[in-house]
């Protein structure tokens, strides 16, 4: 016969398999980074190499239970300068067809690291197709490290993927409790609270409550995005270049298209861009600081230019490689930057 406390204590874990039957689905792809990271010294500030699964990670945050049923793929592991756009069209991809065949899914999760986590971020904001939370985490101490911040970061990424508020967003990026547009995020330093993003880009926080949303973005992306990469190979090389006092352009240049982030061309810079324009060669123009705010079509130098409003030199040669699978008239891309 079993004893009472016994039984109570069945009842109980029944009632909490059925509560964590009810709960949210979530996927979480992992491709490694900083938050995968495991030191041959734990406990120290030394190095680490990226060696954790995404269960292993998963495993480090046994709160998640209380949110989400949580799933995992493990994409790549390894860390984030070795992302190359070739990385960004399968990860995109993969991301829209689990969405197309998994309706019960809430939303993604993608551990990444640090260093290109915004650009990946901004890829997945203008090319993957759906409403649902797409939502980019990292950390920028290991999890053997002293003080680490990826459990606290993954959980509250899972609690904005599973909030009703978080869907037609876009793609974010969840940093120390922050909730940030993938279109205006940029790692401004390396070390916790490093992520952040001008004027509007921070659109919620991740409060004790949940998730809670102050603003949404305006521009197009995710499900009202124009660029379909099913049957993109090979995106377009487009190159970025710093304009500054005594430049007098790049060199050569392979691209078919070039960012400058610049404050204003001298005269041996124009001459330079005007010679790859010729060549077919599309210009863009942004503030260094991405800040800058261009009305539609201006062209503030005495030949055409893409005039982009608002938005970091990395992040515009992202758009421009998709703008190009699409277009080289220059009046079209000028009308993707302004909408994007």
């Amino acid at each position: 016969m079993l004893r009472h406390s016994t039984i109570a204590g069945l009842v109980l874990a029944a009632g909490l398999a059925t509560a964590q039957s009810e709960l949210p689905h979530v996927l979480v792809i992992a491709t490694g980074g900083t938050i995968a990271g495991e030191q041959g010294e734990p406990g120290t500030l030394g190095g680490y190499d990226i060696k954790k699964s995404v269960n292993e990670v998963v495993a480090l945050v046994p709160e998640v239970k209380k949110y989400a049923q949580i799933e995992t793929e493990q994409f790549s592991n390894v860390s984030s300068p070795n992302i190359t756009p070739d990385h960004w069209l399968q990860l995109a991809r993969r991301i829209n067809a689990v969405l197309e065949k998994r309706a019960d899914l809430a939303g993604i999760v993608i551990t990444h690291g640090t260093d290109r986590l915004e650009e990946t971020a901004f890829f997945l904001h203008l090319t993957v197709r759906s409403e649902k939370p797409v939502v980019v985490v990292g950390a920028q101490r290991p999890p053997t490290g002293i003080s680490p911040d990826g459990p606290i970061n993954l959980l509250s990424a899972i609690r904005v993927a599973v909030s009703e508020e978080a869907r037609g967003k876009g793609a974010m990026v969840v940093m120390d409790q922050r909730i940030i547009s993938a279109r205006d995020v940029q790692k401004l330093y390396a070390r916790s609270g490093g992520f952040s993003a001008d004027e509007m880009g921070m659109i919620g926080v991740v409060a004790n409550h949940g998730a809670e949303f102050f603003y949404a973005p305006t521009r197009k992306h995710t499900y009202m995005s124009e660029f379909d990469i099913r049957n993109v190979t090979i995106l377009p090389r487009v190159d970025v270049h710093y304009s500054y006092a005594g430049s007098d352009g790049a060199g050569k240049t392979d691209a078919k298209a070039v960012i400058v982030a610049t404050t204003g061309f001298n005269p041996a810079e124009r001459i330079y861009y005007e010679g790859l324009q010729k060549r077919g060669v599309v210009i863009a123009t942004t503030f260094p600081s991405g800040e800058n705010v261009a009305s539609p079509g201006q062209t503030r130098e005495t030949f055409p230019l893409i005039a982009i409003q608002r938005m970091l030199p990395t992040h515009a040669r992202i758009l421009m490689m998709l703008a190009l699978t699409k277009t080289q008239d220059a009046r079209e891309i000028q009308r993707i930057f302004d909408q994007y």
